[in-house]
C-alpha cells in the first residue's frame, strides 16, 4: 500500500476527537487504503481488534448494510462497553439515509466515527443541516509530485515529464506503467466516475428534491472534454452552453449547470472564484476550473489540445490546495494574478508560465505582481532554469523544486 503520511498525520491529530472525520475524493485516490493503514496505526497503539467496526460498502458482502436500520443494528450490537469503539464507513454514500445512523451514533460515548464518500453532495442536505459544527472533511487528492518522487525513485526531471502525462492516482505509480495499461486503468476510473458516482449522487438528489436531472451521459462527457480543454480560462454558464449549441447540442443553461454541479462534486474538477484584490471580495463571474489529475485530463482529450503552460497551472492549483491554502484568482485592476493563496491570514501571490526567457513574456507575467503594492510575497513557478532570481522582491522559482519543497 502506498502510504499518504500527511493524510495519515491529519486524521491522527483527530483522533478521539469528539467530530466525526469525513474523508472526500475522487475514486481510487487513496480513501479506503488511507483507512486500513490508520486501522493499522491504532492497532499499533494498542487498540484491539474487537474495538475496530470497519464496513466497505463497496463490497457485495456488505449488501444488507446498505439498509440504514440494518447498519445501525449490525453497529450497535458490536460496540464496547467502557472501551472507545472506532467505527469505519467507507463509501458510505451508497447507503440510503446514512446521516441518521451517523447522527445516531454520533451522540453516544467512547465512539470515534470515520466516513469516506466519493461525491461531495453527501455533505449537501441532510448530513449538513444535521452534523452542522460536528464534522470535519479532509479533502484527499491523487498523489503530489513530491510523493510520486518518493514512490517510483525516479529522477525529478523524467518523474515530472511521467506525472504530466499518467497523472497521480496512487496504484498508477506502483504498477508497470506502459501507455496501454495506464490508459485502460484511467479509463476505467473515469467511466465508474461519470456513472456509478454520479448515479449515487443521482439517488440522493432523488430522494432530496423528487427528480433526477442527469439522464444523458454523452453529454455529460462532452461537457467534461470540453472543460478538460479551458482549465485555466475564465468560463460562465453560458460561455459553455453557446460553445454546446454552436456544436450542434440544443441545451439549455440550466441543463447546462446541473450537469457542471455533478462533475464538480464527483471532484474531477474543481471550481475556482475570482478575487478582486483592491475590493478584497469574490467576484461572481466568470470562474475558473481545474481538472483533478492531468492523467485523466489527457484520457480524454486529444492528443492536439494538450497545453503545458495550462498543465502546470492545473499542477500548481492542486499542490496549493495541498499546502492548506485557499486558493483564488486574483483581479487587479485590468490584470490578472494567476493564483491568490492564503493560509492563516498570510497571503502570497503567484504567476504561472512554463517558460520566462521570452523578453515579453517575462514582462507579461511580472507585470501584474509590480502593480500590486501590499507587502504580501509575490512568486513566478516556472520550468525554465534561466530566469531565476529575485526581481525587486518577486521571487522566479523552478516550480519542480517547489513541488519537491517540504
Amino acid at each position: 500500500m502506498v502510504e499518504r503520511k500527511e493524510y495519515l498525520q491529519k486524521l491522527w491529530s483527530w483522533k478521539d476527537e469528539q467530530v466525526i472525520k469525513v474523508v472526500t475524493g475522487i475514486r481510487r485516490c487513496g480513501k479506503s487504503t488511507l483507512l486500513k493503514q490508520y486501522q493499522n496505526k491504532l492497532k499499533s497503539a494498542g487498540v484491539t481488534e474487537e474495538q475496530i467496526i470497519s464496513i466497505n460498502f463497496e463490497e457485495l458482502e456488505n449488501e444488507p448494510l446498505l439498509d440504514y436500520k440494518s447498519l445501525y443494528q449490525y453497529i450497535k450490537e458490536r460496540l464496547c462497553e467502557d472501551k472507545m469503539t472506532y467505527i469505519f464507513l467507507d463509501e458510505i454514500q451508497k447507503v440510503t439515509s446514512f446521516e441518521k445512523v451517523v447522527d445516531s451514533l454520533h451522540v453516544k460515548e467512547n465512539i470515534d466515527i470515520y466516513i469516506t464518500g466519493s461525491n461531495a453532495y453527501m455533505l449537501s442536505g441532510d448530513l449538513a443541516t444535521l452534523l452542522t459544527g460536528r464534522y470535519v472533511e479532509i479533502s484527499m487528492l491523487p498523489l503530489s509530485f513530491k510523493e510520486y518522487v518518493e514512490i517510483t525513485g525516479i529522477l525529478k526531471e523524467q518523474a515530472f515529464s511521467e506525472y504530466m502525462k499518467t497523472g497521480g492516482f496512487p496504484y498508477i505509480a506502483v504498477m508497470d506503467r506502459t501507455d496501454e495499461k495506464v490508459e485502460i486503468y484511467l479509463e476505467g476510473i473515469y467511466n465508474t466516475v461519470i456513472v456509478r458516482d454520479i448515479e449515487d449522487r443521482q439517488s440522493r438528489k432523488e430522494m432530496n428534491c423528487g427528480k433526477r436531472k442527469i439522464t444523458d451521459i454523452t453529454l455529460l462527457k462532452t461537457i467534461a472534454r470540453y472543460l478538460a480543454s479551458v482549465i485555466g480560462s475564465p468560463i460562465s454558464i453560458k460561455s459553455i452552453t453557446n460553445y454546446l449549441i454552436s456544436s450542434g447540442r440544443k441545451v439549455s443553461a440550466n441543463t447546462v449547470s446541473d450537469y457542471v454541479d455533478a462533475l464538480t462534486e464527483s471532484f474531477i474538477f474543481y471550481s475556482v472564484d475570482r478575487f478582486d484584490i483592491v475590493g478584497k471580495q469574490l467576484l461572481k463571474v466568470n470562474k475558473k476550473l481545474y481538472m483533478v489529475d492531468l492523467g485523466l485530463r489527457n484520457h480524454i482529450l486529444p492528443r492536439k489540445r494538450y497545453d503545458l503552460g495550462f498543465s502546470i497551472e492545473n499542477i500548481v492549483f492542486f499542490e496549493l490546495l495541498r499546502r492548506g491554502n485557499k486558493v483564488n484568482i486574483g483581479k487587479y485592476g485590468a490584470t490578472e494574478v494567476d493564483f491568490v493563496a492564503q493560509k492563516q491570514g498570510v497571503i502570497v501571490y503567484y504567476q504561472v508560465t512554463a517558460d520566462m526567457t521570452a523578453e515579453e513574456t517575462f514582462e507579461r507575467e511580472m507585470r501584474p505582481l509590480q502593480e500590486i503594492k501590499d507587502n504580501y510575497e509575490k512568486i513566478v513557478l516556472t520550468l525554465d532554469q534561466f530566469s531565476l532570481g529575485n526581481y525587486d522582491g518577486i521571487k522566479v522559482i523552478n516550480v519542480i523544486d517547489w513541488l519537491l519543497e517540504n
